[in-house]
């Protein structure tokens, strides 16, 4: 029966022990970031737009070519072959050719394209 009661009395003590006490002070033992200072005063970054559509179309030749199409119509990535590194397509304005350096032009929707390839003369792609 000592037990209980000396249990009870040691927490008793200290529970009082702690009143009037503040928090304790924390310890902050990280380093200081050497790149706060470049990233504080970085401009902010531009977000790409999100995808609207991810097609693959049948050309006129019978070949499939895959193309994602992105909100805001002026940007796309293109690729011949699922699986290849595509190939980012973008234009000014909406409603002007998507165009990419070595000859890549593409007009139309998510439902039939127009398709200039680098080597290869235009022609017509459906979904």
């Amino acid at each position: 029966m000592k037990h209980p009661l000396l249990l009870a009395a040691t927490a008793a003590a200290f529970a009082l022990s702690a009143c009037g006490q503040s928090q304790p002070e924390q310890l902050d033992t990280r380093a200081a970031d050497p790149l706060a200072a470049e990233v504080a005063n970085r401009a902010p970054v531009e977000l790409p737009p999100p995808v609207k559509a991810s097609v693959t179309f049948r050309c006129k030749d019978n070949t499939l070519v895959y193309v994602d199409f992105f909100d805001g119509d002026t940007q796309a990535n293109f690729r011949s072959k699922q699986g290849d590194m595509p190939v980012r397509l973008k234009a000014e304005e909406k409603g002007k050719p998507l165009t990419a350096e070595g000859g890549y032009s593409l007009t139309g929707s998510p439902k039939s394209i127009t398709l200039t390839q680098p080597g290869k003369a235009a022609q017509t792609c459906n979904a």
